[in-house]
């Protein structure tokens, strides 16, 4: 496959992301079993970003980012991380269509995907569990978690970009004029 020039017009919202980034800033908020409560926990986080394509579907063309994300609470940077992501980062310039798919290695995968312009700064990504188009899906013992934890919950997955190069980037550091990237997944009733 013959990489194409990483340009805004094909590679959408993601052409300024390519690259390795690294970041202490991040706030994760999930549950702690050994607490049997929702808490907050700092973590330092690098992730890679490898840009890729044309992958052609037909007449559906989409270039992306091949993504490695690994998370290490603060008080533990010298141990295995806590967290792990493997996945891509696809846009469709046609449809104007930016998706998120990844997986982690506790046996789940989310797919998340919105209409994005190739210039925006911030978007909205969204997947819902159990559906098979933009969808969470998790092993067994998982979603039994996740039902006891949040029962009556549908998934949003909200990723958002802020461009400002007056402003200090809080989690990736970047010499591109990004700043204020955050990722979060939030469970609504």
């Amino acid at each position: 496959m013959e990489l194409h020039e990483v340009t805004q017009e094909l590679f959408g919202p993601l052409a300024h992301l390519a690259g390795e980034w690294e970041g202490s800033d991040g706030m994760d908020f999930s549950f702690h079993h050994e607490e049997e409560a929702t808490g907050f926990t700092p973590y330092m986080e690098k992730v890679q970003l490898k840009p890729f394509g044309p992958v052609d579907n037909g007449e559906q063309h989409l270039y992306g980012l091949d993504y490695r994300m690994a998370a290490w609470r603060m008080t533990e940077l010298d141990q295995d991380p806590f967290h792990t992501e493997v996945g891509y980062w696809l846009y469709d310039a046609e449809a104007k269509i930016l998706s998120r798919c990844f997986m982690v290695p506790r046996g789940s995968v989310l797919i998340a995907s919105g209409q994005v312009e190739p210039d925006a700064t911030e978007f909205l990504l969204t997947a819902e569990r159990g559906s098979t188009t933009n969808g969470i899906l998790s092993n067994s013992y998982r979603m039994s978690e996740l039902g006891r934890i949040a029962t009556k919950s549908k998934s949003l997955f909200l990723q958002t970009i802020g461009a400002t190069s007056q402003q200090p980037c809080s989690k990736w550091p970047i010499s591109a004029d990004l700043s204020n990237t955050q990722t979060a997944i939030l469970f609504l009733d």
